[in-house]
């Protein structure tokens, strides 16, 4: 009798919990929307958002939109479809994305930002490079070897949020070298293709200018691709990321000679640890700044002569 009564109950409460009970046992899904996977900077945090997720016994469900705005807002239905946990996105577009991120509102699934902000819907926590701060290490690194006069340009990329506040740091920061003047701002779509022809495009105007700052390092490294065909070694270039192949170009002398550091194995890292609190009811900051420096050829020199001592002990 109770050896029924037993079955019966497990039977019962199988039977309540349906598919929810199993959704807990496995742990929490999350859906993550990336900008890209065609970027080293975006594999790393991919790679660490993984390995911090698995510590948790959260599930992953990692897509990217590939600079595409319509591509993230299909994701976002679709994480709400499988009536994800939470979702994180790195959008194309910091406004386009908003819609799609109040469609997750209303189905009351918490939405994160890492790498780029949405300017739209509500966001629990965003985790990004401090870009602000980013921008003006850019800015001080060319007014210095600029002598603190000259003119600069900037190859931009105005839809993005995290770029926006690269552009705005560099910009207050130039501010108080008033013997540099920014002379040019195009939009150079943050690929590469488009970052060289721009930066060809720029040459052919005839502006005259000595510094240049990618906002990122494809923009970097295309506008560096235009220089060396063109035979033009009177621009110093600044870019932002610090990829392997712009450290590269930096130590064998290029006119790419700094990039400003980000660390996205951190931002992934404390995007999952932020959703972690959030679930376990915590208050989490609206914002949180992850660091960058700034790296030359002097420095790259130095980091790998330090390396290399360590080597030996």
């Amino acid at each position: 009798m109770r050896t029924r009564l037993s079955i019966c109950l497990v039977g019962l409460t199988l039977a309540l919990c349906g598919t929810g009970c199993g959704r807990r046992a496995q742990g929490k899904l999350i859906g993550v929307s990336l900008l890209t996977r065609g970027h080293v900077f975006y594999r790393e945090m991919e790679a660490a958002l993984r390995e911090t997720a698995a510590k948790h016994g959260f599930r992953l469900i990692v897509d990217a939109g590939e600079w595409d705005l319509a591509k993230h807002q299909a994701q976002i239905e679709n994480y709400i479809v499988q009536r994800a946990d939470a979702i994180i996105v790195c959008p194309a577009d910091s406004r386009g994305i908003g819609p799609a991120i109040e469609k997750a509102n209303q189905a009351g699934i918490p939405v994160f930002t890492a790498d780029i902000q949405a300017l739209g819907g509500r966001v629990v926590s965003h985790v990004a490079s401090d870009n602000v701060a980013g921008g003006r290490l850019a800015a001080q690194y060319l007014a210095r070897v600029l002598g603190e006069k000259g003119n600069v340009a900037i190859i931009d990329q105005p839809f993005v949020k995290s770029v926006i506040d690269r552009v705005a740091g560099f910009e207050e920061e130039m501010k108080r070298h008033p013997g540099i003047r920014i002379v040019a701002k195009p939009n150079g779509d943050g690929v590469r293709d488009r970052a060289m022809k721009t930066m060809e495009d720029l040459l052919q105007s005839g502006q005259k200018f000595q510094g240049l700052f990618g906002i990122n390092d494809d923009s970097a490294l295309g506008a560096l691709a235009a220089l060396e065909a063109a035979g033009r070694k009177d621009i110093v270039i600044v870019g932002f990321d610090a990829i392997p192949e712009a450290r590269n170009a930096i130590l064998r002398g290029s006119a790419l000679k700094a990039d400003v550091v980000q660390n996205p194995r951190r931002i992934g890292e404390i995007t999952v640890e932020t959703i972690a609190r959030y679930f376990r009811g915590e208050q989490v900051p609206a914002f949180i700044p992850v660091d960058v420096e700034l790296i030359d050829a002097a420095s790259l020199a130095a980091a790998a002569q330090e390396q290399r001592e360590r080597g030996r002990r």
